[in-house]
């Protein structure tokens, strides 16, 4: 579960007031003498491109940092739901490991939603807060086998249990399907009318209607602060990263993902269930070489389940009639085996990184598709890492940990990850959520550019048109576990 984390006050007024404050970390001034005033009663958006300082903002107005300047009151009751959340497992059995959601044997070893809910202090004094939330009917299930936008209600619901006076909501759209969002915006709506205020980290296109006013932030600096009113995001100007022709041609002459194959993915009539519930329905879904996907549907539909039977993180695709580079499952090979053609990037396994691995580290480990480098590189392993750090961009970072990265920057570096291989069969979880407008942008055209240079095979997984890169010609829809026709 995300954390939710409450600074104790001796006072219930929700003003804030920040008077040149200022966040330095390895010498980089991050937050720049910002001075900043909330008033009872507002209710503010904070936005501004990926690596703007909006997360490390909230966070320290929660004391997790070291600044300079001053905040006011010193002593304040605040609650955050942070944008990333962690499972948490029953006392006394192993740690979570990340395909441990797609075996049913393990579910009994993470704790309900009612069980996380009476850790944080339920049954509330509010009867009404569950109902709001939508969480009530949640209760028995297990936390891991939630979707994006149950997770998020339930992290919501632990946060509101504390009774804050100022709420830090940390893009808390991300990964929410149409409905999910709707959801969240009437929620959102809805808390000032218990009293509490609302700092929401988002999309500047993406602003409930509680929301009173805005500050944008971009390295550091305001840009704009005030009245929702006077706000207008604009247009970025057109961008189109230019991905160096020779390093591309290189890749391309040592490119070892290039398997022979009809088909990257068949599936026959395959059907998955845990217990009493039917998450795929008689699936029968065909991935010529070099086609690009997109694989949509709402939270729930079982779109995560699906890409775990291609993964070879799932148990149940032996009980199937699965076949993957025209080599049915279950017939000698390894995980290992489908593993190194395939390149992974999804929200989920970026949770299970160590942000303390550097970007290079991070970027090696897809050479062994493992989480995390365990052995040393030989120097053509070398050579691949540092160019792809130089085609993508990621110069600056290479020695940088993950924690000391954005979010959107830590995606791009996860995306270097996923193609370090070449693989032939490239899948994308989601791969713009926490990136910027401009970055999804570049995302969409370098994504493109790669599978149109190597003839990568896509499978891309969104909610959103908008994100779909150019290259995509095929279309795959989930609803209740069941194929769609489009």
């Amino acid at each position: 579960m995300g954390t939710t984390h409450i600074v104790n006050c001796r006072m219930s007024s929700p003003f804030l007031t920040l008077e040149g404050v200022s966040v330095q970390m390895g010498g980089a001034i991050l937050l720049d003498n910002l001075d900043w005033t909330i008033a009872p009663g507002e209710n503010w958006a904070l936005t501004g491109h990926s690596g703007s300082g909006k997360t490390l903002l909230a966070h320290t107005l929660l004391g997790r940092h070291f600044f300079t300047g001053q905040i006011t009151p010193e002593t304040r009751r605040i609650g955050i739901v942070e944008q990333q959340h962690r499972f948490r497992s029953r006392p006394g059995s192993t740690e979570l490991y990340y395909q441990q959601r797609f075996n049913a044997s393990d579910a009994d070893q993470t704790i309900t939603v009612a069980q996380e809910l009476a850790d944080a202090g339920w049954p509330d004094p509010d009867p009404t807060l569950l109902e709001l939330l939508h969480v009530r009917p949640l209760l028995d299930k297990p936390l891991i086998q939630l979707s994006n936008g149950e997770n998020k209600r339930v992290q919501l619901a632990i946060a509101l249990l504390d009774a804050p006076t100022f709420l830090i909501l940390d893009n808390p759209f991300l990964g929410l399907d149409v409905e999910g969002r709707s959801t969240l915006h009437d929620i959102i709506n809805k808390l000032p009318q218990k009293g509490i205020q609302l700092l929401l980290i988002t999309n500047p296109h993406e602003l409930p209607k509680a929301i009173t006013h805005v500050a944008q932030l971009d390295k550091g600096n305001w840009v704009y602060k005030g009245e929702q009113s006077g706000f207008h995001p604009g247009d970025q100007p057109p961008h189109t990263p230019k991905l160096d022709a020779a390093i591309l041609e290189n890749l391309r002459n040592t490119a070892a993902g290039t398997s022979d194959f009809k088909f990257a993915i068949r599936m026959v009539n395959t059907t998955i269930r845990y217990g009493d519930n039917t998450i795929l329905q008689d699936i029968n879904w065909a991935v010529k070489k070099g086609e690009r996907w997109n694989v949509s549907g709402p939270n729930g539909a079982g779109k995560s389940t699906l890409l775990s039977l291609i993964t070879a993180d799932n148990p149940q695709a032996y009980a199937n009639e699965i076949w993957l580079f025209d080599r049915r499952r279950g017939t000698g090979e390894t995980i290992w085996d489908i593993k190194k053609k395939i390149g992974f990037v999804s929200p989920e396994l970026h949770l299970y990184f160590d942000t303390g691995a550097t970007t290079a580290a991070v970027i090696a480990s897809g050479l062994f598709d493992t989480i995390g480098l365990f052995r040393s590189l030989n120097s053509e392993q070398e050579a691949a890492v540092d160019q792809w750090i130089q085609l993508l961009s990621l110069q600056p970072f290479r020695n940088r940990r993950l924690a000391q990265l954005s979010t959107g920057q830590q995606r791009m570096v996860l995306l270097a990850r996923a193609l370090i291989k070449n693989p032939p069969l490239l899948i994308l979880d989601e791969p713009a959520q926490g990136l910027d407008e401009q970055q999804t942008k570049d995302l969409r055209d370098i994504v493109t550019t790669l599978c149109e240079t190597f003839g990568t095979t896509l499978v891309y997984v969104s909610h959103y048109q908008q994100e779909l890169p150019a290259c995509i010609d095929h279309w795959l829809r989930l609803d209740k576990g069941v194929a769609q026709s489009l």
